[in-house]
């Protein structure tokens, strides 16, 4: 099983990948974490995000211990790793490590989860479940702000809803992979949907796919386990 899912920051790609994960046992890639983990190397050696010849070096030396760090997640790498993502350079030298990644699943596992911007377009454009997730800006900025809350972290809805915007623009009209859905891709709306609602309709279109693939029944039915 090969599955890519795709969409911007926000929309619940995230979530979308590590349910599916456990429901079907497949290993989980967020290949967000890549450019995060040269953004945040960049930010420690002082160095500019829009520096090209940093972040291709940066890139170029990067680690598997390198997408542990907790400060990933934090709202400045997440900008960062935008700027750093439309570097056409330093996807290229990415792009290895995710198809690396695809080509070789754990023992036991059925398959690979990818999320990210351009698996299905760019990385894994041949994978035959494709899966882009969307979201209103609204609703993608408040459960941001939420998440942040949660982490004793503060911010305002109009700040995140602006770097939102910005992240958008820069991830859509970059020319370096683009973010769009592949044409085979099932674009799943999750503005109007819980947790619940986004794995039903998610893994009904997986079954469509691989009507052959076993499945954690168990995890199937406790979706609140995954997020």
């Amino acid at each position: 099983m090969v599955i890519t899912v795709d969409g911007p920051a926000g929309a619940g790609k995230g979530t979308l990948a590590r349910c599916l994960a456990q429901i079907y046992s497949l290993d989980c890639l967020d290949t967000g974490l890549l450019y995060r983990a040269v953004a945040l190397k960049m930010l420690e050696n002082g160095e500019n995000f829009e520096d090209m010849g940093a972040a291709l070096r940066t890139a170029l030396l990067l680690k598997n211990d390198d997408l542990k760090n907790p400060l990933l997640r934090s709202e400045i790498i997440g900008n960062g790793a935008s700027i750093v993502a439309a570097f056409s350079e330093v996807r290229s030298t990415l792009l290895e490590f995710q198809r690396d990644f695809a080509r070789n699943p754990s023992i036991g596992q059925q398959g690979v989860i990818l999320d990210g911007r351009d698996i299905g377009c760019t990385v894994l454009p041949e994978a035959p479940c494709k899966i882009f997730v969307i979201a209103s800006p609204k609703v993608r900025a408040e459960r941001r702000l939420k998440e942040l809350h949660q982490k004793k972290i503060y911010s305002t809805f109009e700040l995140i809803l602006k770097d939102m915007q910005e992240r958008d623009t820069r991830d859509r009209m970059r020319k370096a992979s683009p973010l769009r859905p592949a044409k085979d891709a099932f674009v799943l709306d999750t503005s109007e949907l819980g947790i619940r609602g986004v794995i039903e309709k998610a893994s009904f279109f997986v079954d469509s796919i691989y009507p052959q693939a076993q499945k954690n029944t168990r995890k199937l039915k406790g979706f609140q386990e995954c997020e």
